[in-house]
């Protein structure tokens, strides 16, 4: 069974950048995909970014494209999530997800919630 911790998050005002991490442990993940999800108070969870296991196919939500990246360290079993250009409804909980089986493509991800494994998130939070 595959642990995420997610790190990095925090307070950042609007127009500032952040990168979150997300440790995996407990197998390989060289053929997941993984990605991030994210909660704001009220909202239900959204899909934020994904990238495949090889880390050449990444898929992005329409409210982050050009903003966010992602990337993957597979030697160090670690995905990241690069956030510029903050937004304050960028606010949210964000969660580190890896898929539960093998091959699956990045833009797969996006309607995954049931079939992958959740970290315990990280909040961040973007003053105006």
């Amino acid at each position: 069974q595959v642990q995420l911790v997610e790190s990095g998050g925090g307070l950042v005002q609007a127009g500032g950048s952040l990168r979150l991490s997300c440790a995996a442990s407990g197998r390989t993940l060289t053929n997941y995909a993984m990605g991030w999800f994210r909660q704001a108070p009220g909202k239900e969870r959204e899909f934020v970014a994904a990238i495949s296991g090889s880390g050449y196919s990444t898929y992005f939500a329409d409210s982050v494209k050009g903003r966010f990246t992602i990337s993957r360290d597979n030697a160090k079993t670690t995905v990241y999530l690069q956030m510029n250009s903050l937004k304050p409804e960028d606010t949210a909980v964000y969660y580190c997800v890896a898929d539960k089986r093998p091959f699956g493509t990045a833009r797969a991800m996006a309607v995954k919630k049931s079939e992958v494994s959740w970290g315990q998130g990280t909040q961040v939070t973007v003053s105006s």
